[in-house]
C-alpha cells in the first residue's frame, strides 16, 4: 500500500482528455483504464525502468495538476511568508517530489483495480470530488481514494487526493510547517531540494 495512492492518483489524469470539456468523473475513469494497459504490458516499467516511468508520468499526468495550489494548501499560512521567487521554486520542488513518488509507485503496480463510485456533476459546479476505491488483487483489503477537482477554462485539474480519508496536502502540511518553523522557507526549500536530488518517494502515513 505504501505507494499504491501515488500511482492511481497519478495514471488516472492522462493527456488524451485534453481539448474537450469532459466530465471528471469520465476523465478519470477513461484516461485510467488507458494508462493502467499501458502499465500492465511494459515490462521494462514492471521490472523498475525508473527512467521510463518518469517519463510516462511527465507525459501523461503532470498537465492535469495544478501543482500552484497543491503546493499552497501544503505550505497552508507559511505561503504568504515566502516571496514570488520562493514560492516558484517551492512549487518546482513539490512538483519533482510528486514526479519521483508517482515514478517508484508505477514501477511497484501489482494488478490492482479501480472500482469507480457513482457521480453527478451539478450545473455550475466548479469544485467536485470524485470517489474511487482500489481492489487489491487476492484477500488485500480494498482503499478508499477520492480526488478533488476544479475547473479550469474548459478542462478539470486535480488539486488534492485523499487515500483512507488522509489528504496529500494535509499530509504534507504538518512536516512542512515544522521545517518552516525551525529554519524558514529557505530551510523548507533546502529540504526538498535534499529529498528530491536523494531521489526520495513520500507518500500518505497510515
Amino acid at each position: 500500500m505504501k505507494s499504491l495512492f501515488a500511482f492511481f492518483s497519478g495514471v488516472l489524469i492522462a493527456a488524451t482528455a485534453m481539448a474537450q470539456d469532459i466530465a471528471p468523473d469520465v476523465l478519470i475513469k477513461t484516461v485510467s483504464e488507458e494508462v493502467l494497459d499501458i502499465v500492465r504490458k511494459d515490462k521494462d516499467i514492471q521490472s523498475g525502468n525508473t527512467r521510463k516511468a518518469i517519463d510516462l508520468v511527465e507525459a501523461k499526468v503532470l498537465p492535469h495538476f495544478n501543482f500552484t495550489r497543491m503546493t499552497q494548501l501544503a505550505v497552508a499560512r507559511n505561503w504568504r511568508q515566502a516571496n514570488s521567487a520562493q514560492q516558484q521554486v517551492l512549487t518546482n520542488e513539490f512538483r519533482l517530489l510528486m514526479v519521483r513518488t508517482y515514478s517508484k509507485a508505477l514501477t511497484e503496480y501489482k494488478n490492482q483495480t479501480i472500482n469507480y463510485k457513482p457521480f453527478a456533476l451539478k450545473p455550475g459546479e466548479t469544485d467536485v470530488r470524485v470517489r474511487t476505491e482500489i481492489k487489491q488483487a487476492g484477500a488485500g483489503k480494498n482503499i478508499e481514494l477520492d480526488y478533488y477537482l476544479e475547473r479550469q477554462g474548459n478542462g478539470w485539474k486535480v488539486y488534492d487526493i485523499e487515500v483512507g480519508g488522509v489528504s496529500l496536502v494535509t499530509n504534507y502540511r504538518e512536516s512542512f510547517a515544522t521545517e518552516v518553523g525551525k529554519t524558514g522557507i529557505d530551510g523548507l526549500i533546502k529540504s526538498l531540494q535534499a529529498k528530491n536530488k536523494s531521489g526520495e518517494a513520500t507518500s500518505v502515513k497510515k
